[in-house]
C-alpha cells in the first residue's frame, strides 16, 4: 500500500523542511501548501465505535456548535490516520505538507499508562508529525516523563508559555520554528493551557510555571513575524482564548487550536485571523489549503473529513505497529467487565451518564451519601454491547486513589457555586473544567446570576440541603488536592484516603451488575448566561 512508504519518506524528509533561508526576498512569496492537523487524540490508537449523538466527550453537551457524526460505524485509528494523511502528501506533494498536532495527545488511555505515552509517540514518529503543541494532559505523567518522550519523539513538542522554574527557560526548548513549506516560509508558535496546574496532581508540574498564552505570543510574534511569511499559533487553550487571542494580539495570520474539542470547519475569520480545530480522538483530519501572494496569506479553505474506517482502509505498516504496541497487554485490554444495555456517554458541561453511573458504583463501595467527580472532557462512549477495560480506561484513565469524608451542606453549596462560577467565571483566562459531576445530588445553577449567587434548589437523594447537616462523600486524591478550584475538599471533616483506586472500584461495580443500563440522570439543569 502506498502510506508506507509515503509516510516514511515524510519521516525522513521533515528536518530538511525545517528553516531554510529563503529563496526570494521577504513580501515577494507566493504560492499554496497545505496544513494537515489533530489534536486532543488522548492516547486513542484504534478505531472505535460512534452513532448520532452523544459519542465522544463533548460532542453530546447542549449549547455546543453542530459536532455529532452523521451515522453509526467506526473512526479513527493510527492505521487510518496514516492512509488520510498518506493521500493529502501523495495528493500534493511531501514538501508541501505540514502535519501538525495541538496536544492532549499521547495519554488517558491504558496501553498509554502502561508505556507512560510512548505508544503513541511511536505512532506520530512513524506517520511524520512534524510540530506539537503541549496540552494539559501532555503532563500526567509528570514533566520528567514529558522530558524523556521529547527525546523519543522526531518532532519538537513545545508550549511558549510553560517555563523551568530553575532556568527562566521555556520548557523542551523554543517554541517556535520555520518550515518551508511549498517555498513559503511557515512559522509556528506553540501554546499550551495556561490553567495546566489546575488541571493535574500538582507534584507533575511542580517544577513548571504556567503562564497567559497571549502574553507569551506578544513576545514571540514580532521575532517570528521577522522570519516567515505566514505565521501559524498552534494553540491548546481553548476555543474561547483563541478567540481572545485573535482579537488582542497582532500579528497571527491562523489559529490551529485545540482542547475544546470543536469541530471548527471551514475555517472562520475572528478580527481577520483564519481559525480551526478538528473535533478529538482522531476522528477527524483537518485539512487546510492555504494561500500566499506577495508575502501575504490571502485565503484559507478548509476540511475535515470524518475519518470512517471503510473510506480509509488501514496502512498494513502502521496497523502492525499498533498491534505490536498492543500485543503486551492485549488479555487486559480485551477482558469483558459487563455488558452495556445502551450507550453510556460522557458529557462535560451538562450532567454526564458515565460520571453518574460511576458515582453510583463509589457511593454502594463506601456507603457514601454523595460522590463528586471533576468534570473531564475526554473519553470515548460506551456503547451496547461488551464493555472491556480498554474502553473503561478512555473514561477513567488515571490511578486516582478514593478518599472519603464529611462536608457539611454549606460546603455542598459551595463546591457546587464553584463549579457555576468555573462555566461562566466572567474572564475567559479563567475558565477551568467542567460541571462538577455527582451521584446523589439534583440542583440548579442560573449562570447568569451573580457569582456565589447561582445554585438554588440543591437536594440530597431526595431531601432538601441542610445547611448545617454533615453528610458522607466520597471524591478522590485529585480532588482532594484543589484542582478545578475544588479547594472545599481539603476543608473536609474525617478525611480518609484509601488506598483503593477508583477505576479499580468502578471495575468490581461493573463485573458485580454484569449488566448495565443507562442511568435516569438526576435533575441538575444548567441555565446558560444571557
Amino acid at each position: 500500500m502506498l502510506g508506507a512508504s509515503l509516510l516514511l519518506a515524510a519521516c525522513n524528509s521533515a528536518p530538511k523542511q525545517e528553516e531554510k533561508a529563503a529563496a526570494a526576498a521577504p513580501g515577494t512569496v507566493s504560492g499554496t501548501f497545505t496544513i494537515l492537523h489533530t489534536n486532543d487524540i488522548h492516547g486513542r490508537h484504534r478505531p472505535f465505535t460512534v452513532a448520532p449523538g452523544n459519542a465522544t466527550s463533548q460532542t453530546g453537551d447542549a449549547g455546543r456548535s453542530a459536532s455529532s457524526f452523521a451515522h453509526a460505524g467506526t473512526v479513527g485509528g493510527f492505521a487510518h490516520l496514516a492512509t488520510a494523511v498518506a493521500q493529502v502528501r501523495q495528493q500534493r506533494g511531501p514538501a508541501n505538507v505540514l502535519l501538525l498536532d495541538g496536544g492532549d495527545t499521547f495519554g488517558d488511555d491504558f496501553v498509554a499508562n502502561q508505556t507512560k505515552g510512548a505508544a503513541n509517540i511511536r505512532l506520530m514518529n512513524a506517520l511524520g508529525y512534524q510540530f506539537m503543541a503541549l496540552g494539559n494532559h501532555d503532563f500526567d505523567y509528570g514533566s520528567a516523563r514529558t522530558r524523556e518522550l521529547q527525546q523519543l519523539a522526531r518532532f519538537p513538542m513545545r508550549g511558549a508559555n510553560v517555563t523551568d522554574k530553575a532556568t527562566g527557560e521555556p520548557f523542551l526548548g523554543d517554541p517556535t520554528q520555520v518550515f518551508t513549506v511549498g517555498g513559503v516560509r511557515v512559522g509556528i508558535l506553540a501554546l499550551t493551557y495556561h490553567n495546566t496546574g489546575l488541571t493535574g496532581n500538582p507534584k507533575n508540574t511542580a517544577e513548571l510555571t504556567f503562564s497567559s498564552g497571549l502574553e507569551a505570543a506578544r513576545r514571540y510574534l514580532p521575532g517570528l513575524r521577522a522570519r516567515a511569511d505566514v505565521v501559524v499559533v498552534l494553540s491548546h487553550q481553548g476555543t474561547k482564548v483563541d478567540e481572545l487571542l485573535a482579537r488582542e494580539v497582532p500579528g497571527i495570520d491562523l489559529i490551529v487550536g485545540a482542547h475544546s474539542h470543536d469541530l471548527i470547519t471551514p475555517p472562520r475569520q475572528v478580527a481577520g485571523v483564519w481559525v480551526v480545530q478538528a473535533l478529538s480522538d482522531a476522528a477527524v483530519l483537518g485539512q487546510l489549503t492555504v494561500q500566499v501572494q506577495n508575502g501575504r496569506l490571502t485565503n484559507v479553505e478548509g476540511i475535515a473529513p470524518t475519518l470512517w474506517t471503510d473510506q480509509y482502509p488501514a496502512d498494513p505498516a502502521v496497523a502492525a505497529l499498533v498491534d505490536s504496541l498492543r500485543a503486551p497487554y492485549r488479555a487486559q485490554l480485551e477482558e469483558v467487565l459487563a455488558t452495556a444495555t445502551g450507550r453510556i456517554g460522557r458529557q462535560y458541561k451538562s450532567a454526564s451518564p458515565f460520571d453518574q453511573l460511576a458515582g453510583e458504583l463509589l457511593r454502594e463501595a463506601t456507603k457514601a451519601e454523595v460522590t463528586f467527580l471533576p468534570g473531564v472532557g475526554y473519553g470515548v462512549s460506551l456503547e451496547t454491547g461488551p464493555i472491556t477495560r480498554e474502553a473503561l480506561y478512555t473514561l477513567l484513565p488515571h490511578p486516582s486513589k478514593l478518599v472519603t469524608m464529611t462536608l457539611t451542606g454549606a460546603q455542598l453549596l459551595a463546591l457546587l457555586e464553584q463549579s457555576a462560577t468555573n462555566l461562566n467565571p466572567g474572564d475567559d483566562l479563567k475558565r477551568v473544567g467542567g460541571l462538577i459531576q455527582s451521584s446523589g445530588l439534583a440542583w440548579t445553577a442560573d449562570l447568569g446570576r451573580p457569582t456565589g449567587q447561582r445554585v438554588s434548589g440543591v437536594q440530597v437523594n431526595g431531601q432538601p440541603l441542610a445547611a448545617t447537616r454533615a453528610y458522607r462523600v466520597v471524591t478522590h486524591n485529585g480532588m482532594l488536592s484543589g484542582i478545578h478550584r475544588y479547594t472545599t475538599f481539603a476543608q473536609g471533616q474525617q478525611i480518609e484516603k484509601l488506598e483503593k483506586g477508583v477505576t479499580e472500584v468502578v471495575e468490581a461495580g461493573l463485573r458485580r451488575r454484569g449488566k448495565v443500563a443507562p442511568p435516569v440522570l438526576a435533575r441538575v439543569e444548567i441555565v446558560a448566561a444571557k
